[in-house]
Parts: C-alpha cells; sequence; structure tokens
C-alpha cells in the first residue's frame, strides 16, 4: 500500500528535496497535498507529476490569480486557508508529513495537520524554538510522532533510544563556521550580504546562510535541542567543525559516547526520515578517511561569533523570550540583507534586545497561543527598526 503523504513548503529546498526522493520511488508514494507561498508554476509541476488534487497557495494575490486562470481548466481544489485541512483529509491519518515552510508562519499549519498524520517531520526552526510547548501537547493529544530534521537534530534522535531513559551526560553539536572562522576580525565591518552569503559547505537559503555566518543558526539548534530532547542547556555545547562530517556527539553517563557522521546533503536525513526501517538504499560517499583523521574540533570564539553570548540568558522553561530572540535576529537579518545595518549590527542589537528590561520579563511567560507568539513578533520588529534608525 502506498504511503499517503502531505508537504508544506514544497518548493523550497527542503520541500524540494523531499519531492525529488519521494519521486524516484512513485510506486510507493501518493501525495495528498502541497503548499507554497507564491512559487505556483513549481507546485504546479509537482501537482501533475503526482496528480495531486488539493493544493495551497498562501499569498492571496497570486492565489486568486491562480484561481482565475486554473480553476475551469483543472480538477485541481486550490485552497487559501489551513482550515481546509478538515475538508481535505475527511478525520484519515495520512502516514507522514513534512513540514518545510519558514519562518513563523510555519507555526500555525504545522498545529494544524498534527491531527491529520500519523508521522510529522519539522523543518521550521522558528516554529519549534517559539511554539515547542504548543506543538507537542498537540503531538501528544493526536498520538503523532515526531521527527526533527536538522541534520543534528536528526542525528541526535538517530543516536538516542526514545523508548528509554538515555542518561545524558552531554549533547555536542557542530558548527562549520560559516565563512568568516578564519576571517580577519578587523575586516568584519566591511563584510557584505554577498560575502556573508557564501557558506563554503552548504547550499542554504539567504536567511539561513545569513545566520550561519553570525553562528545564530547554531544558538538556535542549541534552542531546539533543548526542548526536543527535554534538556538543560548546561547539558548542550557546540563544537566549530569546519568539515561539517559529524553532525552530533551523544555522551551518556555509562561512559559510552556515539557520533553520527554524513556527507553535506540534507537528502541524508529526510531520506532516513522517510524510511525509517532502513528498507531502502541511497547512494551516498565512501567514508572520509582524511577528515575522520583530522577532525580539529574546537570550542567556539565568542570575539568572532558574540551572538554566542545569548545563550548564557535563556530560560530552562518555554518561555516568550524565545520569540524575541528569533523576532529581532529574523528582522535584523532582513534588514542586513536590505543594507540598511552593517553585519556587526546583528549581533550589536541581538546583545541589546536581550537584556533590555522590557523583553526580559518575558522569560517567565509561557506561550499561551499563536497570536500571542504573533503580535509580540510584530512588536519585536517594530522595536528594532527604532533601535536601528
Amino acid at each position: 500500500m502506498k504511503k499517503k503523504i502531505a508537504i508544506l513548503g514544497s518548493t523550497g529546498s527542503i520541500g524540494k528535496c523531499i519531492f525529488d526522493i519521494v519521486k524516484k520511488d512513485k510506486k510507493n508514494f501518493e501525495i495528498l497535498f502541497l503548499a507554497a507561498n507564491t512559487n505556483y508554476k513549481e507546485l504546479l509541476k509537482q501537482a501533475k507529476i503526482f496528480n495531486v488534487k488539493n493544493l495551497l497557495i498562501a499569498d492571496k494575490k497570486i492565489f486568486k490569480k491562480v484561481l482565475n486562470k486554473y480553476k475551469k481548466k483543472t480538477k485541481i481544489n486550490f485552497h487559501n486557508n489551513y482550515d481546509s485541512f478538515d475538508k481535505i483529509f475527511k478525520g484519515k491519518k495520512i502516514d507522514y508529513t513534512m513540514s518545510a515552510i519558514s519562518g513563523l508562519y510555519g507555526l500555525d499549519p504545522t498545529l494544524k495537520i498534527i491531527k491529520h498524520t500519523k508521522n510529522i517531520a519539522i523543518a521550521n526552526k522558528e516554529a519549534i524554538i517559539c511554539g515547542w510547548n504548543l506543538i507537542y501537547k498537540n503531538l501528544k493529544m493526536n498520538d503523532t510522532t515526531f521527527i526533527p530534521i536538522d541534520s543534528e537534530h536528526f542525528s541526535i534522535w538517530s543516536l538516542l533510544d526514545i523508548k528509554k531513559n538515555n542518561n545524558i551526560e552531554r549533547i555536542f553539536i557542530t558548527a562549520s563556521g560559516g565563512p568568516f572562522y578564519n576571517f580577519p576580525l578587523k575586516k568584519f565591518k566591511s563584510i557584505t550580504p554577498k560575502l556573508a552569503l557564501k557558506h563554503p559547505n552548504w547550499k542554504m537559503g539567504q536567511k539561513i546562510s545569513i545566520d550561519s555566518s553570525t553562528m545564530m543558526n547554531k544558538v538556535f539548534e542549541i534552542m531546539e535541542a533543548k526542548k526536543i530532547f527535554d534538556l538543560q542547556y548546561n547539558k548542550l555545547s557546540i563544537f566549530l567543525h569546519t568539515q561539517s562530517y559529524i553532525h552530533a556527539i551523544v555522551k551518556f553517563n555509562n561512559g559510552l559516547t556515539k557520533i553520527l557522521i554524513h556527507d553535506t546533503n540534507m537528502t541524508i536525513p529526510i531520506f532516513n526520515s522517510l524510511y525509517p526501517d532502513n528498507e531502502k538504499n541511497i547512494e551516498s560517499k565512501k567514508l572520509n578517511l582524511n577528515i575522520i583523521n583530522n577532525l580539529k574540533l574546537k570550542t567556539i570564539d565568542q570575539k568572532r561569533f558574540p551572538v554566542i553570548k545569548i545563550l548564557k540568558n535563556l530560560p530552562n522553561k518555554n518561555s516568550l523570550f524565545e520569540t524575541v530572540i528569533v523576532s529581532a535576529n529574523d528582522r535584523l537579518v532582513n534588514l542586513f540583507l536590505k543594507k540598511k545595518i552593517n553585519y556587526l549590527d546583528i549581533s550589536k542589537f541581538l546583545l541589546i534586545i536581550i537584556k533590555d528590561k522590557e523583553f526580559k520579563k518575558y522569560k517567565t511567560i509561557r506561550p499561551k497561543n499563536i497570536d500571542e507568539i504573533k503580535k509580540l513578533s510584530d512588536y519585536v520588529s517594530l522595536k528594532i527598526d527604532l533601535l536601528s534608525i
């Protein structure tokens, strides 16, 4: 029997990756739903390959354009609202959903589709960081299995036995260092968006590439790991590992340490989330002994990557303070890409915001719903604009 799946954010890098995987194994997969923001042309191409009957286009203008142009030409049902899940899935659970919509926009559809799927793979940092307590509640309520897709978190997840108390001493995730791990500090003032987007190991979108260059990406990954694996921050660390070959190291209290390695290719964690029983093979490179024999793991230089200091200011309980950090960073990266602030301003303003009395109070406030998160996010963005003028 074919596995029934849905892909939220099917035209983005993660969405395309999973689509390409299932396209090679069409006899075993049926795609029931695809969603994108504006890229309707790619969405329609994907729909044609799998004869998908339900498509969602989030952008209202594009949705109306597509509806007017294609409604009478196709039997596809076009949607613009994630409340349509109840109508689409009709009370039956599909086998697998990939949630790969970027930003806080991905939280609402993620929460709404959980009850309709047996397994949900989430590749959305913001949703996990800002709304994990809401996601976790829905997962438990609907008996849905969660699979993390970030290479680091998938690696940790793969190393742990979720049915046992793993008795973890410490978990280490790795950071490539991005394009500036050995860039002269005196030249940081002159870093341009073009330079910051040149990641040495990974092909990624603009936002995550900038986050990787500042090391904010790793701050977020530590925040994710803390929530996903229910740990305290003092059990999580980062190693600089420029080759990006090791993705996670887990040290247990019984003296054992496990390490997971794979090529710099997001296809690998996504592929394994689709085939958890190791029933299919994937082409991969031979074990690289040159890298294994020269790992050169290092601790993070805070002078080079000052955003790492944020980790010392985080509460161990789920709070709205995480929304403050995510929203501030999102806005600052956006301003840098538009060349309205310089590169050093990203870390400068982030460190100002987290110490602001107005925002520190959110460390003790637990998110109650999406609206609360969205309103705070909008306010933080406005505050950043005022700071950067």
